[in-house]
């Protein structure tokens, strides 16, 4: 596909296909930046005809380069409206993040190759192209019509640079300008390199307003005291002596991901495992500024050097249960990772001593089971009343929210979970709030649950004494056999795994959880042909790692292909003949939905 008709083209054309159909190198016309990239892409097994890329519709509009990217994109779109042209902003990985666009053709062409903000345009999905390539070698670059190793991109030109942070010099994404296949390369340079640096100016401009903010917390809170402090921002770590001695760089990593879990919920806190095998207890704040969220301000409590004052708030507590280490079980649950350890220790020490507490984490992670178990040990006769603030009528059909909590039953030995705290409507926190504190003032053990911490409410925060975030599945892989014995228990007497399937359980990311985990048994049990699960009984999506969420057309083509090439043993040349398709096919089909199986043939 040939986009002027120029001399060059038709070269760097006939390259490419000669390239493509054997292993020569490219012809010196093509130029040296190009031809790497043909050969990178040549390597991955990029389509040529068709563009297929990883989409993720969920992601975060209030980042801090999409910020620093809205006034320059605003200016050209300005700028370029009615034009040819199209200016795109990814993010470091090659995600698409914002794009405007000048005219209407352009822009249907561009959601047909699928350039559009939530897709990625890396080099590994993409093959060569001005972003893939910008961000692959870190330098600016342009790639013109027939250069794009992908035939669907060759109607267009473009150039991209990348956005880098001026303080620690890290690419933080890439400026991306595309045009109908023509426009001159010193232009489409001098203009994409032009508007990354103005990106680049803004994002300074944040990071001195969140630097000087996390700077000041950092000083109000070392002022008063010696005990180890740490601030953590995208771009800068602050820790006194105390800190400092204790840590490395990987441990700054582990609190960071600590405390992004935990955000800012009022008196949140976390035994976190650092890299050494030492454990230090983390109470969390976030730090904000006028930019938005400058990071994260915490205060450590190593175990072994705890003060007489906690030992004297510690000692009604047994010495199994402050050696986190050490397994908790809990009635019906499984699992001895060191942080399910700590939450279930956490949780029930929070139901023996009544304390109000906030259990966040993803959907489906056990948070009513851990309720659940730990309020039966304190051998209360009654299970705890769950409400759900997206739907209180599940209790009352005629009643609001506050009215259904005042009803429920209170007093010692009750417990109340309000699920999903962050739903409760502004107008009805302040009630809702009045609700719960009484039911807690009567000796009612309170308990709310939701996704993120920093989602609750403001009037419901005093609410919660303790917070607690309850560990993903992917983050505690190390407890799938019990977790998967305890389940196959609750499915059937007899039922176990033949040894293949853990090995293919543990890859996948298991975004539902312990819930998706249950369920995939279960239908995995009810269709097995022989005593045990085989591999062949799990369903379809299960050998598939494709990272992005599939239309249920894509998901029936998907199961299609595995349950083929399961009937075959994993033969890809006899799965394509049973399905009327290439074998050529049959990998990138593989290779788009990330589905491994065992080769045969």
């Amino acid at each position: 596909m040939l986009s002027d008709g120029t001399a060059r083209d038709r070269t760097i054309a006939r390259a490419r296909l000669k390239f493509l159909e054997s292993a020569e190198l490219p012809a010196a016309v093509v130029p040296e930046g190009i031809r790497n990239s043909w050969q990178r892409s040549k390597y991955l097994g990029i389509c040529t005809d068709e563009v297929v890329v990883p989409y993720q519709p969920d992601y975060d509009r209030e980042s801090r380069l999409v910020r620093a990217a809205t006034p320059v994109l605003d200016r050209l779109e300005r700028t370029l409206a009615g034009s040819d042209a199209c200016v795109i902003v990814t993010d470091r990985k090659g995600w698409v993040r914002d794009r405007r666009v000048g005219e209407k053709r352009l822009s249907a062409h561009l959601d047909r190759v699928h350039l559009a903000p939530g897709f990625n345009y890396a080099e590994q999905f993409v093959g060569t192209n001005g972003i893939g390539v910008a961000l692959e070698e870190r330098r600016p670059n342009v790639v013109l019509g027939t250069e794009h190793f992908n035939e669907r991109l060759q109607d267009v030109s473009c150039a991209a640079a990348p956005i880098r942070n001026t303080v620690t010099g890290r690419v933080e994404g890439a400026m991306n300008l595309t045009c109908w296949s023509g426009p001159a390369r010193t232009f489409m340079a001098a203009l994409v390199q032009e508007a990354a640096a103005d990106i680049e100016r803004v994002m300074y401009e944040f990071s001195s307003s969140q630097q000087r903010a996390l700077l000041e917390a950092f000083q109000q809170v070392t002022h008063y005291g010696d005990r180890p402090v740490l601030c953590l921002g995208q771009d800068l770590v602050l820790a006194n002596s105390a800190a400092s001695t204790r840590l490395t760089g990987d441990d700054h990593r582990l609190l960071h991901e600590a405390a992004t879990e935990l955000g800012h919920a009022p008196r949140t806190r976390k035994q976190v495992q650092l890299t050494g095998g030492e454990t230090v207890l983390m109470r969390c704040r976030q730090v904000d500024s006028s930019a938005g969220a400058a990071g994260y301000l915490l205060e450590l409590a190593f175990t072994e050097h705890r003060s007489d004052e906690a030992r004297t708030r510690a000692g009604s507590r047994s010495r199994d249960e402050q050696d986190a280490s050490r397994p908790w079980p809990l009635p019906g649950l499984a699992g001895t990772d060191p942080a399910w350890n700590t939450v279930s220790r956490t949780v029930s020490r929070c139901a023996r001593e009544r304390t109000p507490l906030l259990l966040h984490g993803e959907t489906g992670t056990g948070k009513s089971a851990l309720v659940h178990a730990t309020h039966a040990l304190t051998g209360a006769a009654s299970a705890p009343v769950i409400l759900d603030a997206v739907d209180p009528r599940t209790a009352a059909p005629t009643a609001d929210l506050s009215a259904t909590l005042r009803a429920a039953p209170a007093g010692p030995g009750h417990a109340l979970v309000l699920r999903n705290v962050d739903a409760v409507p502004p107008e009805q926190g302040p009630d809702v709030a009045r609700a719960l504190d009484a039911a807690a003032a009567q000796g009612t053990w309170i308990v709310g649950t939701l996704h993120r911490a920093q989602g609750v409410p403001e009037p419901l925060r005093h609410c919660f004494v303790e917070a607690v975030a309850v560990p993903a599945l992917r983050h505690r892989l190390a407890d799938l056999p019990a977790l998967v014995e305890c389940l196959l228990r609750r499915v059937g007497a007899g039922v176990e795994c033949a040894p293949e399937v853990l090995p293919l359980l543990r890859r996948h990311d298991w975004p539902g959880n312990i819930r998706q985990l249950h369920l995939a048994l279960r239908e995995a049990a009810a269709g097995r042909r022989t005593y045990r699960i085989e591999l062949r009984d799990l369903p379809p999506s299960l050998h598939s790692a494709g990272s992005r969420s599939l239309s249920a057309w894509e998901a029936s083509e998907r199961d299609t292909l595995v349950q083929a090439l399961l009937e075959v043993d994993g033969n890809k040349l006899l799965a394509a003949q049973r399905l009327g398709i290439s074998r050529t096919t049959i990998y990138r089909k593989m290779r788009t939905y990330g589905i491994t199986l065992p080769a045969r043939g």
